[in-house]
């Protein structure tokens, strides 16, 4: 294997453990988020459902004081009827009347608003029934998340620990200059680091390599950086196997990068 192929499975090596390391730092990162965002959708949905609950209470105390109403007029008129019978002459016959007529009236004003009250409490009820069914699954989401937060966390980076031994391990394969090109890359762009040209193109960034440079890739005598996107790059037919295939021997080589 020449001494550029070589170089290039090093790096491929490295970056296979990077690879981890940025998925695990991201389950870091994102895990409080996600926790964060379900408790925020969490108190929405307490509110929302403490604002129905609110109104439910409001209706069933106004169901209560038009139920008591209606009751209060029905024992009046079922009084005034009784009266009625004793009336002794036309004028007050006739006064009464009128007053029994408006209670009625008052009466089917208030059976309406009763009938409309149950409506809207229906409505309302149907709303909490649909709120629950939410609130009930983003709670028992929420508990699930919370106890195993912590958990996950710390498995995360225990991984995380023994994934930087083993990039440790990795690199020290890697020829200095080789390394510390790889290492200035990381820190300033994107992951990932290296990547592979497929018939032209960039994996990194998808963007064609301009042909002087694929002629020179093709020719694999030095590591060279897509012009677009400056990742490390190499042309995948150079490997009959697959490249993420460590060498049974890793020698110290010299490195050769484009500037």
């Amino acid at each position: 294997m020449s001494m550029y192929l070589e170089q290039i499975k090093q790096l491929v090596d490295l970056q296979k453990v990077d690879d981890i390391i940025h998925t695990v730092k991201k389950e870091l990162h994102d895990a409080p988020q996600e926790l964060q965002s379900l408790e925020a959708r969490y108190a929405e949905a307490e509110n929302n459902r403490n604002k129905v609950l609110e109104k439910l209470e409001h209706l069933q105390e106004q169901q209560k004081r038009l139920s008591g109403e209606i009751d209060d007029d029905s024992a009046r008129l079922k009084k005034s009827k009784s009266k009625l019978m004793q009336v002794e002459n036309t004028r007050e016959y006739h006064a009464m009347m009128r007053e029994m007529d408006s209670m009625e009236k008052m009466n089917r004003s208030r059976e309406e608003e009763k009938f409309a009250l149950l409506e809207e409490l229906q409505l309302q009820n149907d709303r909490l029934a649909e709120i629950d069914l939410t609130f009930t699954g983003i709670k028992a989401e929420l508990e699930v998340k919370r106890d195993g937060l912590e958990e996950k966390m710390v498995a995360a980076q225990a991984k995380l620990e023994s994934l930087e031994r083993q990039r440790t391990e990795a690199s020290s394969h890697v020829p200095a200059p080789v390394f510390q090109r790889y290492e200035f890359i990381r820190k300033r762009l994107e992951h990932p680091v290296i990547v592979s040209v497929k018939e032209g193109i960039c994996t990194g960034c998808n963007i064609a390599i301009p042909p002087q440079a694929f002629v020179e890739l093709q020719r694999g005598q030095q590591i060279l950086s897509c012009p677009n996107c400056q990742r490390l790059i190499y042309w995948c037919e150079h490997f009959s196997q697959p490249v993420e295939e460590s060498a049974a021997k890793k020698p110290e080589l010299k490195f050769f990068i484009n500037d």
